[in-house]
């Protein structure tokens, strides 16, 4: 069994990776707070020497801990975004891990929020979709909306940079939203974004045991849903992602239904 770290460990995705692969990987968790009845440490990640200790031994690093506030203060999104990642990369190279899985965000591309015809799914407005609509994939510009989509396209850049010159293999998984009750029917944002407790475990597996000859690149992840400004084709194409769940036309938001009612 590959021996796994999982940074934010005592987190919702965390904890979701936690319990859906625990049967493949021998897991290790770093978090700020010990998680009781797991391999366990301790540390921040804007101290390096505080982390180094949990990545010895470790074949893959899966990078979820940071601030995940979209619109965090700059300080918080400086300390635990740009320098934490940096400290991931370098712990990571210091103990000769093999591959670095990022949890990176769609955040990095979300400007495009506010350009038609991406906005009328954002809102809700499907009936005012181009019938040539296509979701954008991963050759769009980089286009942050907040401090935090900027820090994780940065984290994307050291990557590449990390891949490059220290040869560490590093897969940017921009992830969509993971609902704690895996219910995404409460908005026309989370019918879009929703990525399964079931597909992020799917998404992070295959990341994780990807073909060796992936140095670095790039994936959008949300699960199989009809109304969708990103594109999975690259990921099914690439890392073979077939996900098990999609929110489709069936579901209505919650606020309508209850509005029905």
């Amino acid at each position: 069994m590959k021996k796994i770290l999982i940074t934010g460990g005592a987190g919702l995705v965390g904890s979701v990776l936690q319990n859906g692969l625990k049967e493949k990987y021998d897991i290790r968790l770093l978090d700020q707070r010990k998680v009781d009845g797991a391999d366990s440490y301790v540390g921040d990640i804007n101290n390096l020497e505080s982390i180094i200790p949990a990545f010895k031994g470790v074949d893959t690093v899966v990078h979820l801990a940071g601030d995940r506030r979209v619109y965090g203060e700059w300080d918080s999104i400086l300390k635990n975004n740009l320098v934490g990642v940096y400290n991931i990369y370098e712990a990571a190279k210091l103990n000769g891990v093999k591959r670095v899985v990022f949890a990176s965000s769609q955040h990095a591309t979300g400007g495009f929020y506010d350009v038609e015809p991406w906005s009328f799914i954002d809102k809700g407005q499907y009936e005012k979709l181009p019938k040539d609509y296509m979701p954008l994939d991963e050759n769009c510009r980089i286009r942050p909306d907040s401090y935090y989509g900027a820090s994780k396209a940065y984290g994307e850049a050291l990557g590449s940079y990390y891949s490059d010159f220290y040869k560490l293999s590093t897969i940017h998984i921009r992830i969509g939203w993971v609902i704690s009750d895996d219910d995404p029917s409460f908005s026309p944002a989370s019918l879009n974004l929703w990525l399964s407790h079931k597909d992020i475990c799917q998404i992070i597996d295959l990341s994780i045991n990807a073909s060796d000859e992936i140095k670095y690149d790039v994936f959008y992840a949300i699960s199989d849903n009809h109304w969708k400004i990103w594109s999975i084709d690259k990921a099914k194409k690439v890392l073979g992602y077939k996900p098990e769940n999609g929110a489709g036309r069936e579901y209505t938001p919650r606020e309508v239904r209850n509005a029905d009612k």
